[in-house]
C-alpha cells in the first residue's frame, strides 16, 4: 500500500530554495486525532512525519489508512533520550521503521542511532528513500563548533539532510543556532529549529537562512515554538516580499 501523493516534493529540498523562504512544510502526526485531521486536510503540508514511537499502539490502523494521507511521508521512531515516547528499545524502533519503510519518502534516525541502524539506512538508500539524520538537545544549544562536528558526522553516514533541534530560550542560544546554519562547513542540507521561548522566531529566522524543512503541528503545539501551517505559510509570504 503506497501513500497517495497530491503534491510534488523535490527528492531533497535544496538550501538555495530554502534561502528564498520556501522550506518544505512537515505536518507532525503523533496521535490518532492528528491522523484523522491529516486525512481530512484539503490543503496539506508538503510532507507528513509519522512519529512511530507515539503511534506504536495504533500501527495496524495507521498502516490501513496510509493511502488516505494526502502527502508523502517521513517516518521516525525517536530514541528515548531525544524525546522518544514509550521508551522503545533499538529492536522495537528498527522493527517499526522497517515495517513502514516501503511507504516512506524519507526516514529519520538520530545520529546516536545511525551506527545501530546502519543496515536499515543502507536499505533505505537502495530503495531511494531519503535519509535524515537528526540531533535533538532539549536543554541547550551546543556551540557552533560542536554542531559543525555533528554535521560532518552526519555527512559521513550518507545523510541527505541533517536535522537539528535545540533549546532556544535565550538570545545567546539562538545566536549559536543561527551562526551554525549560516556558516556550516559541510555540503549538506540542514533543517534547523529552536525549541522554547524563542522557538517561534528561531524557525522563521532559520527558514530565512536556508533551513530546508519546517515542522508544524496539526492543531495543537506539543513543544514550545512549534508553529502551525498557517504560521509558516504567512512567514513564507513575508519572506518573499
Amino acid at each position: 500500500m503506497a501513500a497517495r501523493t497530491s503534491v510534488k516534493v523535490a527528492a531533497t529540498p535544496s538550501s538555495q530554495t530554502a534561502r528564498r523562504g520556501v522550506a518544505a512544510t512537515v505536518g507532525v502526526i503523533v496521535s490518532r486525532a492528528d491522523l484523522r485531521f491529516a486525512i481530512r486536510m484539503r490543503n496539506p503540508p508538503d510532507l507528513f512525519e509519522l512519529r512511530l514511537d507515539h503511534l506504536v499502539g495504533i500501527v495496524n490502523e495507521l498502516e490501513n489508512k496510509l493511502s488516505m494521507l494526502p502527502a508523502p511521508l517521513i517516518i521516525t521512531a525517536r530514541h528515548p533520550r531525544e524525546g522518544g515516547a514509550n521508551n522503545l528499545s533499538i529492536k522495537q524502533r528498527r522493527e517499526l521503521l522497517s515495517r513502514f519503510l516501503p511507504h516512506a519518502r524519507y526516514i529519520d534516525v538520530e545520529l546516536r542511532s545511525a551506527k545501530a541502524l546502519r543496515s536499515l539506512l543502507e536499505i533505505a538508500r537502495r530503495k531511494n528513500v531519503r535519509r535524515i539524520v537528526s540531533f535533538h538537545n532539549f536543554s541547550s544549544t551546543p556551540s557552533t563548533r560542536s554542531l559543525r562536528a555533528r554535521a560532518r558526522a552526519t555527512k559521513s553516514c550518507g545523510a541527505d539532510i541533517f536535522k537539528v533541534a535545540t533549546r532556544t530560550d535565550t538570545p545567546a542560544q539562538l545566536a549559536r543556532l543561527l551562526d551554525f546554519i549560516a556558516n556550516k562547513d559541510v555540503d549538506l542540507a540542514v533543517s534547523a529549529m529552536g525549541i522554547g521561548k524563542l522557538g517561534g522566531i528561531s524557525r522563521l529566522e532559520l527558514m530565512r537562512r536556508g533551513s530546508v524543512l519546517s515542522y508544524i503541528h496539526l492543531g495543537r503545539a506539543r513543544i514550545a515554538g512549534q508553529p502551525s501551517l498557517r504560521d509558516v505559510r504567512r512567514w513564507t509570504l513575508s519572506v518573499g516580499r
